[in-house]
């Protein structure tokens, strides 16, 4: 409806939207496809006889335990961190809002061989959960401060004008603003939790994705996998529901960029300090821990790497980084627009599978895309195409989140205004809808690029011969015990992704005031 009560007319979604939606969803469901067939193929019983094991039940314990205390610790590590550097008086708060978002560089299995080798005693949940919620927290941090930047300041100060106290305005007003942007990042932390393989693996904590990665490794027989990864992907339709029920998968209703309005500033008084101090703390031990570890690396006996196969490596995890964000932002794109600006079935499923696929572990991924090479598509096995096909599938919902986000919050107006001149729906979404939300395009292009550069199990199955990136000489190297020459893959895997994270956090996320 416009201001005048008169029915706003959406246009009918161009074709090549539809076209892009549906390649998009059939990319992401055929390793869902390839788990179900596999499940299913020596019939019925190998399935009961693998879900009612008792073990089954206890990896789903381990598995949905671990997804649900690291999503509560990332919430409250990622809104009260945002809720500082954008709302009140903070020392340094500028520079501390791009540190807080640095622990998204810092590969699972990095953070895990140096919080076990510092600490043996934090194996098991202890020690997974520390290390997935001291990595993942940013993918909460990062859309809540998008959030509150774009938040109108006008509720809080009413509600301060009204005479309730600062941390009653926060509970009452602003989470509530704010709270489609932490449904997102807990949805995210959650899935990225139960697909996660390094740090579960250097901790030695069974979960789901462990034990179908150890099961297709070990195992000729691999209908227990696909049970499990059938039971996975079961699990995570929950999450899912509960994310579209509450606003985070669904549709953005606000469709202008928010109040221009300088924000009026939290005074902390006695706390200032002590929040300082907190802030900084987090920093220093996501960073300082794995930091250590290297340098001891190092010290305890000498390393056979040259630089030679650091540089080498180095360029190939920037070049299949850079292709595979490309290639992801080009198959998220229809999707997110169609979410955004023109919800229904469709969409709907298209954000759904796309979830979906982002819980699925990386193992499941590259081995359902190796039996479709074997099959169908002979001349793409162990090339290139098939592992960023992989990435696609793992990493299209960082892409679709940031974009549809972006669409959504750029006023229809002007696309309204071009259609009603007689552009196309084609031109219209080229023309307008894509350059109004090119930052979207920008942030979700770095999001894929870091999560591709870290990415280890299916890079391990899928890579070209010959081909190695960071992550995967880095495992190498730490699984033979071959500390000292890991570092520097360690140290130049952490560059290659801190860059990126710093770019993307003072690009977007800038105090615009």
């Amino acid at each position: 409806m416009t201001r005048t009560g008169l029915p706003v007319r959406r246009p009918r979604p161009p074709i090549a939207l539809s076209i892009g939606g549906l390649a998009a969803c059939a990319l992401v469901c055929l390793p869902i496809v390839y788990i179900a067939v596999r499940a299913t193929d020596r019939g019925w019983a190998p399935v009961r006889a693998t879900l009612w094991r008792p073990r089954t039940l206890d990896l789903v314990e381990n598995t949905v335990g671990l997804a649900l205390a690291v999503s509560l610790a990332a919430v409250v590590l990622g809104v009260g961190a945002a809720w500082l550097v954008a709302c009140t008086d903070l020392p340094g708060r500028r520079v501390l809002r791009v540190a807080l978002a640095m622990p998204l560089a810092m590969p699972s299995y990095v953070a895990g061989w140096a919080w076990i080798g510092w600490r043996p005693e934090l194996a098991g949940f202890r020690g997974a959960a520390l290390v997935l919620v001291s990595i993942s927290y940013p993918y909460v941090y990062l859309p809540v401060l998008g959030a509150l930047r774009r938040a109108d300041p006008g509720l809080a100060e009413v509600a301060r004008v009204a005479g309730r106290r600062p941390l009653t305005v926060f509970f009452t007003v602003t989470v509530r603003q704010v709270r489609p942007a932490i449904v997102a990042g807990v949805l995210l932390v959650g899935l990225y939790t139960m697909s996660e393989f390094g740090a579960v693996a250097t901790m030695r904590y069974e979960t789901l994705t462990r034990v179908i990665y150890q099961s297709y490794q070990a195992s000729f027989d691999r209908t227990p996998a696909a049970v499990l990864g059938c039971l996975l992907v079961a699990v995570t339709a929950v999450p899912l529901v509960l994310a579209v029920r509450w606003g985070a998968a669904g549709r953005v209703d606000r469709a202008g960029p928010g109040a221009a309005r300088r924000r009026p500033v939290v005074q902390l008084g006695a706390w200032r300090w002590p929040a300082f101090l907190a802030g900084w703390g987090l920093i220093v031990a996501v960073f300082a821990v794995p930091a250590g570890n290297l340098v001891r690396w190092v010290r305890r006996g000498s390393s056979s790497t040259t630089w030679g196969e650091v540089t080498g490596a180095f360029g190939t995890t920037l070049w299949i980084s850079a292709v595979a964000a490309a290639a992801t932002v080009a198959i998220a794109t229809p999707v997110a627009v169609l979410a955004a600006r023109h919800p229904g079935r469709l969409s709907t499923w298209s954000v759904w599978t796309a979830y979906a696929g982002h819980a699925l572990p990386g193992v499941v991924v590259a081995l359902s895309l190796v039996f479709f090479g074997v099959r169908y598509a002979g001349p793409l096995y162990q090339r290139t195409p098939m592992l960023v096909a992989a990435y696609v599938v793992m990493f299209l919902s960082l892409a679709i989140g940031a974009i549809q986000a972006a669409v959504a919050h750029s006023s229809p107006a002007l696309e309204q205004v071009a259609a009603s001149l007689g552009d196309r729906p084609v031109s219209v979404w080229r023309r307008v809808t894509v350059p109004l939300a090119l930052p979207g395009f920008g942030s979700a292009a770095t999001l894929v690029f870091i999560a591709v550069a870290k990415e280890l199990p299916a890079t391990l199955l899928l890579r070209p011969i010959g081909i190695d990136t960071l992550a995967t000489r880095l495992w190498s190297h730490t699984d033979a015990q071959q500390f000292a020459a890991a570092a520097p893959f360690a140290a130049a895997l952490v560059l290659v992704a801190a860059l990126p994270t710093a770019v993307l956090t003072r690009a977007q996320l800038e105090d615009p005031t």
